[in-house]
């Protein structure tokens, strides 16, 4: 059977697999939540595919997107993340990284968990969105430019509405996947992942 998809997906196993199973599916757990921020963050300038290519290997760099951990990373291990061939080897982003394992545990002590926080931004349900092309599909909304405004507040960094928004559709916040997308129906109907 051909499914049809989103064109963005193109053919490459790994992205296919992405796009069917993960992307736009409502996350709600916290370390999830960070690591799809912190993953965000690093594919600025990127194609999404380079950092899924990574993302295992940053799973083993950054222990796992423990946010208490990744804070109290230092500069000896900063140089070990330069050198590690297995991620992007940004200095700027890995220093995103660890700031924004600090601004998440401030925001956990101020908000409490990071999950209601963000989906906040819509009301704690997916928006539900009917795109025919990717022309129409926004790289920002005025809920991104929100979240991205109150994450800066935290200390956040490299969480601009443009990453914001790519981040509230991986993270099924918002059901961008185009109407002709086998996926598109199969997500209006949800609403959560279990945790």
């Amino acid at each position: 059977m051909n499914l049809e998809r989103c064109d963005w997906c193109g053919g490459d196993p790994l992205y296919v697999r992405y796009h069917d199973q993960e992307w736009g599916v409502p996350v709600h757990d916290d370390r999830a939540l960070f690591e799809m921020l912190v993953l965000d963050g690093a594919q600025a300038g990127l194609s999404w595919l380079t950092i899924l290519r990574k993302r295992e290997n940053y799973r083993c760099a950054f222990d796992g997107f423990d946010p208490e951990r990744i804070a109290r990373y230092d500069d000896r291990r900063i140089a070990k993340l330069l050198a590690d061939p297995g991620i992007v080897r940004n200095r700027l982003k890995i220093a995103a990284a660890v700031n924004n394992a600090k601004a998440y545990l401030t925001l956990r002590d101020r908000h409490g968990a990071l999950g209601p926080f963000l989906w906040r931004y819509v009301d704690g349900t997916p928006r539900q969105n009917a795109w025919n092309s990717l022309a129409e599909v926004p790289v920002k909304t005025p809920e991104a430019e929100a979240m991205s405004r109150d994450l800066k507040r935290l200390g956040f960094s490299f969480v601009g509405p443009t990453i914001c928004y790519a981040f509230m559709q991986a993270a099924g916040m918002v059901n961008d996947h185009l109407t002709r997308c086998f996926r598109h129906p199969e997500l209006a109907k949800s609403t959560s992942i279990s945790d």
